[in-house]
C-alpha cells in the first residue's frame, strides 16, 4: 500500500478508535474522580476521629490524675487534723491550719478542673459521634460509587482493551511528528476530534467552508491536508465508512 494512503487510513482508524474509547470514558463520567475524592475525604474524617479519640483519652488521663491528687490531699488533711490535736504552740497550729487550707484549695481546684475536663469530653464525644456518622455515611457513598464504577469497568474492559490495541496498532503507521500533532489537536478540541472528513463542502470539525481544490485533493488521497481554520487533519469520508463497516461486521 502507498505510504501516504496507509498514513491517511491509519489516521482515520486512529481517530475512529480513539473516539470510541472517549465514549467509554464518558460513560464512566466523573466516577473515578468521585471515588478518589471520597477516599480522600474519608481519610481526613478518620484522621479527625482518631485525633478526637486521642484528645478524649488525654482528658480522661488528666481526670484520673486530678482524682488521685484529691485522694492524696484528703489523706493529708486527715493527717494534719490529727496533728492539730497534739500541737504545742500557736505557730505549729497556724502552720498546720495553712496546710489544711492549702490542701482544701487544691481539692477545689482539682474538682473544678475535673468538671471542665468532663465538659470538654462531653463536647468532644458529641463531635466524635458526628464524625463517626460522617465516616459511615461517606463510606456507604464510596461503596456505592465503587460498585457503580466496577459494573461499568466490567462491562467495558474487554472492549476498551481491544480498542486500545487497535489504537496502538494504528499509531505504528503514523510518523511521530504527525502523531504528536494529532495528540495536540485532540487535547485542544472539546470533542477530541483531530481527524475529520468534509461534509457538505465544510470541515467536519469546525464547519468552515473548504475550497473546491482542497476537496479534490482530499478525494485523491495523495497527501495529508489541514483545515486552515481549526487545524484538524482532513481525510476522505471513505476511510471512516470503511471503519464503520469493519466494526459493524464484528458486532
Amino acid at each position: 500500500m502507498d505510504k501516504v494512503l496507509e498514513r491517511l487510513k491509519s489516521l482515520a482508524k486512529l481517530q475512529f478508535v480513539d473516539s470510541k474509547l472517549d465514549k467509554i470514558l464518558t460513560l464512566r463520567g466523573s466516577l473515578p474522580d468521585e471515588v478518589d475524592e471520597l477516599e480522600f475525604e474519608i481519610q481526613g474524617l478518620i484522621g479527625k476521629k482518631e485525633k478526637i479519640e486521642g484528645d478524649i483519652k488525654d482528658l480522661e488521663t488528666e481526670i484520673s490524675k486530678k482524682k488521685s491528687n484529691i485522694k492524696d490531699f484528703h489523706a493529708q488533711i486527715v493527717k494534719y487534723e490529727e496533728q492539730l490535736n497534739t500541737v504545742k504552740n500557736n505557730r505549729e497550729y497556724e502552720a498546720l491550719t495553712k496546710e489544711v487550707e492549702y490542701a482544701n484549695l487544691e481539692i477545689l481546684t482539682s474538682e473544678k478542673k475535673i468538671k471542665q475536663f468532663q465538659e470538654q469530653i462531653e463536647g468532644k464525644t458529641v463531635l466524635l459521634n458526628d464524625t463517626k456518622a460522617q465516616v459511615d455515611e461517606r463510606s456507604g457513598d464510596l461503596e456505592a460509587k465503587r460498585k457503580e464504577l466496577e459494573i461499568i469497568v466490567t462491562e467495558t474492559q474487554i472492549e476498551e482493551k481491544r480498542l486500545a490495541e487497535l489504537s496502538s496498532e494504528a499509531e505504528q503507521h503514523v510518523e511521530d511528528r504527525i502523531l504528536n500533532n494529532y495528540r495536540k489537536v485532540r487535547r485542544n478540541m472539546r470533542n477530541g476530534l483531530a481527524v475529520v472528513y468534509t461534509d457538505r463542502d465544510a470541515c467536519g470539525g469546525c464547519f468552515a467552508i473548504i475550497p473546491p481544490q482542497t476537496h479534490l485533493e482530499i478525494r485523491q488521497k495523495k497527501k495529508l491536508l489541514i483545515c486552515e481554520n481549526c487545524g484538524r487533519m482532513l481525510v476522505d469520508k471513505s476511510f471512516f465508512a470503511a471503519m464503520v463497516e469493519s466494526e459493524g461486521s464484528k458486532a
